[in-house]
């Protein structure tokens, strides 16, 4: 499994509600980030023979000044991965994504991806017609229903909704364009817990996405994800125990929050 594709599906996770809770072309009161802000991750694996190996390094970051995409006022985001290390020799990753979100309704007018993964090479953008309905990739023309996601406006998208009333066990449908193909799965909501990182002691709502089992993925349920307790709803940390070991994917840094870390409990020295 590699690091990009763990941090797809921890990515996915945010999806959670597009059906239940968003309406298209209805205005979202966006109260969870703002321009500027930076999330750094790291990506490791975890067993009992090799201890914490560091695979790579991610971020997600929201250009500081608002930009235009089809005459709308958009966030620009940016996600990158990168391997480090050994793992450049045998599994090099250089993975860019970026999004243009729109400010009002948070949904993608554009996205455009660049994955270096090995020996595989994928390049792809998207534009996004959200009045008509329809999806414009390099290879594909594919209907879509209005205010259809792509992955990362999805995850920033579902960072502004209330979990409040969310209840565990409950399952959470969601939606999502990537690879000329609408995606439906659902999420279970797991939870509230206290989570320790490097980062200090956080309040967390925990999440369970669910995936595709095969090769890989043993059981549909096989990835905890764990949020910020707050107005922020910050990815703290996602797990997933895969054939050997457990691949992690932890938030080393962050700036430019919209909202005071209210979560926090306590900062690791």
């Amino acid at each position: 499994m590699t690091k990009t594709r763990l941090f797809f599906i921890f990515l996915v996770f945010h999806c959670a509600l597009l059906t239940g809770y968003a309406q298209p072309f209805k205005p979202v009161r966006n109260e969870a980030f703002t321009f500027g802000e930076k999330l750094k991750f790291r990506a490791y694996y975890d067993s009992y023979v090799t201890g914490q190996v560091t695979a790579g390094i991610a971020t997600l970051e929201v250009d500081a000044s608002s930009k235009l995409a089809d005459g709308r006022k958009v966030y620009h985001v940016v996600g990158e991965g990168h391997s480090k290390g050994a793992f450049n020799w045998f599994y090099k990753v250089n993975d860019r994504f970026e999004s243009f979100i729109d400010e009002v309704y948070l949904f993608s007018w554009m996205f455009m991806r660049r994955t270096h993964e090995g020996s595989y090479n994928y390049n792809d953008d998207i534009r996004f017609n959200q009045y008509s309905g329809s999806a414009l990739s390099t290879r594909a023309n594919k209907r879509i229903i209005p205010g259809t996601q792509d992955i990362l406006s999805a995850f920033y998208f579902a960072r502004t909704l209330d979990l409040s009333a969310a209840t565990p066990g409950q399952n959470i449908p969601v939606n999502f364009y990537l690879d000329d193909s609408l995606y439906i799965s659902q999420i279970q909501f797991a939870g509230r817990e206290v989570v320790i990182t490097d980062l200090g002691t956080f309040r967390c709502l925990r999440f369970k996405p669910m995936v595709a089992t095969g090769n890989v993925f043993s059981q549909p349920y096989p990835m905890d994800v764990w949020v910020t307790d707050d107005k922020n709803h910050l990815p703290i940390l996602a797990q997933s125990v895969v054939i050997v070991g457990t691949v992690k994917l932890e938030l080393l840094s962050y700036s430019g929050l919209a909202n005071p870390l209210t979560s926090q409990l306590n900062r690791k020295k």
